[in-house]
């Protein structure tokens, strides 16, 4: 095979700049972003390489966070990359996505709001739209459920909260979780934000069910309403 692995559709890449050859000899690890983008691609498009094609992606794009915001239809039009090139794109960032997942589902119990962003990083960081969603605890803050209940605007009108009592009481939880993201990474919590969490805070009380926190998810961070002291119950007591 004069020293190639064997590889189909790498003819249009230079001796120097094949990384389907070097993955396989060295490791993914030693390659860049845009070549392990090529080797999904495979081939490139007229007059325009696989390697160059995912340079231009990755240029007008921004960043792979960026990238893992689109749908496949929004990417297929970016560069022209096309349906395929999109689809294996998606389901790649997919897949690395539900491999975090799987290991934050290992950590049953949750101690704190460090925890808990953990837990909620991976599923609610890098949505492009906002979501509401509760964690559910037993007594030891083990982890019973994780629901995503609103999508929109989060306020009074977006969250209902006869839905919200609705699940705690199905899940015979002992105690929640609030989250939901800011897709602008702005983590401070709204005049709206606050409201709501009073008022669902109340309503479970009467259920006997606990307000751990509520966590916000930005782009680079989280706000804790239990760490800065926002949590209703929290302020009657050091009130």
């Amino acid at each position: 095979m004069n020293g190639s692995i064997g590889f189909t559709g790498i003819k249009e890449w230079p001796q120097g700049e094949r990384p389907r050859e070097r993955c396989f000899e060295k490791g993914c690890d030693v390659l860049s972003t845009h070549e392990l983008l090529a080797i999904l691609f495979r081939t490139g498009k007229k007059g325009v390489t696989a390697i160059d094609l995912s340079r231009s992606l990755l240029k007008e794009a921004g960043s792979l966070r960026a990238i893992a915001q689109k749908s496949p239809k929004e990417l297929s039009s970016i560069c022209g990359i096309g349906v395929v090139r999109a689809v294996t794109l998606s389901a790649a960032l997919e897949l690395s996505r539900r491999f975090v997942l799987e290991s934050v589902k290992e950590a049953e119990r949750i101690e704190g709001a460090d925890d808990a962003y953990e837990f909620l990083k991976p599923r609610l960081r890098d949505l492009p739209h906002e979501v509401f969603a509760v964690i559910f605890l037993n007594q030891k803050h083990g982890i019973i459920a994780y629901r995503e209940l609103f999508r929109g605007t989060i306020n009074g009108s977006a969250v209902h909260p006869r839905e919200v009592i609705k699940e705690a009481l199905r899940e015979n939880a002992a105690a929640v979780i609030f989250a939901h993201n800011h897709p602008s990474g702005n983590v401070i919590p709204s005049p709206e934000d606050i409201a709501l969490t009073e008022q669902l805070e109340t309503l479970l009380s009467h259920l006997d069910v606990r307000l751990i926190d509520h966590i916000i998810v930005g782009g680079n961070g989280s706000y804790s309403f239990a760490r800065e002291g926002l949590l209703p119950s929290k302020r009657k007591k050091t009130g």
